[in-house]
């Protein structure tokens, strides 16, 4: 018998389970929907069932799907579902044994965030006027990003009862409905100052709607018209090439591990649920000891080094 999606399904009960029980984000339900949706149509098309399905048949499934095309990561992806998937049906004695178990993932090089100078981020933030109660929003939404790392989506979602003003931090709800504290510094106090002061009134019409930013008559600001407003802002100081929607994300993590910053506490500041998700910041620490190395090491041979210390390799 054919294991097709209805009702009460392995995949709606598996779906139901992730949303419920495990509350993952809305996009993280969307993504598994999308992934499984696939594999059950292999399943319906070749009369198979998902409770009764061996290793060879999964993989036959694994590599039609990368036959299709796509990168390592979205194989990798494929796979953990699967196997997030076959985990649940264990667990509730739906199978004996999982098909997953043995699948190993593909190895990928990790691709390296795409981040701002410190000067180019100075520009970006300085890019919206002063003068009109939309600059001032602007001024105050890029100075908070790149203060505190904070998603696209986390500041389209951040209520004004969850700005803490006068003690410099902010309530963020994560993924998966996380919540974390961050903390801004002086800079983005002056500018969600002025903002709450001058901007925001206008914008909401004398109003005080429930989202800390909003569009006129106090319409919440969408993750689209976020994202719009960076790209915009980048272009007039022609940054547009260099941006995505992580960018200052990415910036904020970049330069506080450039400048010292373990990886824990910058891991607990982006709300990262494992280490190895912030462990990709590390390619900066190269740069830095490098320049360390080719800068107190004897035997380094860097122009203009002068063999301070003795000749290379002599005790000191």
């Amino acid at each position: 018998m054919a294991a097709s999606p209805s009702r009460s399904s392995p995949l709606e009960q598996f779906l139901q389970y992730a949303e419920f029980e495990r509350g993952l984000a809305a996009n993280t339900i969307a993504s598994y929907r999308r992934e499984l949706g696939k594999f059950f149509a292999f399943l319906e098309e070749r009369k198979l069932d998902c409770l009764r399905l061996d290793e060879a048949g999964l993989l036959e499934f694994i590599r039609r799907a990368g036959r299709r095309g796509g990168a390592a990561s979205s194989q990798a992806h494929l796979i953990s579902t699967l196997r997030s998937f076959y985990r649940f049906l264990l667990h509730d004695d739906l199978v004996a044994a999982s098909p997953a178990a043995a699948v190993a993932l593909p190895k990928r090089w990790a691709r390296l965030p795409k981040y701002l100078t410190p000067e180019e981020v100075a520009r970006l933030l300085d890019a919206p006027g002063a003068s009109t109660p939309r600059g001032l929003r602007d001024r105050a939404i890029l100075e908070l990003m790149y203060a505190t790392g904070l998603r696209v989506s986390e500041v389209a979602q951040l209520k004004a009862a969850d700005v803490y003003l006068d003690e410099g931090f902010l309530r963020v709800r994560g993924k998966g409905g996380k919540e974390r504290v961050v903390p801004f510094g002086s800079v983005a106090r002056s500018r969600l100052q002025a903002y709450l002061e001058a901007g925001r009134p206008a914008l909401a019409g004398g109003g005080d709607p429930e989202p800390m930013f909003v569009n006129r008559g106090g319409a919440p600001f969408s993750r689209q018209g976020l994202w719009k407003m960076i790209k915009g802002h980048g272009g007039r100081v022609g940054l547009a090439a260099r941006l995505t929607p992580h960018v200052l994300r990415h910036s904020f993590a970049t330069h506080l591990v450039e400048r010292g910053a373990d990886l824990r506490s910058v891991q607990m500041l982006l709300g990262h649920s494992s280490i190895t998700t912030t462990e990709i910041y590390t390619h900066l620490a190269k740069d830095q000891l490098k320049r360390i190395y080719d800068e107190f090491h004897p035997r380094s041979r860097r122009k203009g080094s002068g063999n301070k210390g003795g000749e290379p390799g002599s005790p000191r």
